[in-house]
């Protein structure tokens, strides 16, 4: 066995982790941010991001945190260090049939 392969397994297996269907996560009535980030999110996400206030969209079903830049405030989507958005296992909608 080559030596980054236990790497990569515990990676991918935190990022599986962090594609669950959040139950009932508990968010700030005043601001609309989550009150805790899931522990796996927290791992995966990319260091340079804002981890305090993240918001999880239901429409894409996946995490966005508040970016403060030089100009302006906006909500971007949380990465992981491989650049790839950070979202929630979402269920597929059922065939409409005519």
């Amino acid at each position: 066995m080559r030596k980054g392969r236990p790497v990569f397994v515990t990676v991918a297996l935190l990022a599986l982790g962090a594609c669950t269907v959040p139950i009932d996560q508990a968010t700030d009535k005043s601001t609309g941010f989550l009150k805790e980030l899931p522990e796996g999110v927290a791992l995966i996400a990319a260091p340079y991001q804002n981890l305090e206030e993240v918001i999880l969209k239901p429409e894409d079903g996946c995490y966005w945190y508040r970016h403060v830049g030089p100009v302006e405030t906006t909500m971007l989507p949380l990465r992981t260090v491989e650049g790839r958005p950070i979202c929630t296992q979402v269920s597929a909608k059922p065939a409409v049939s005519s």
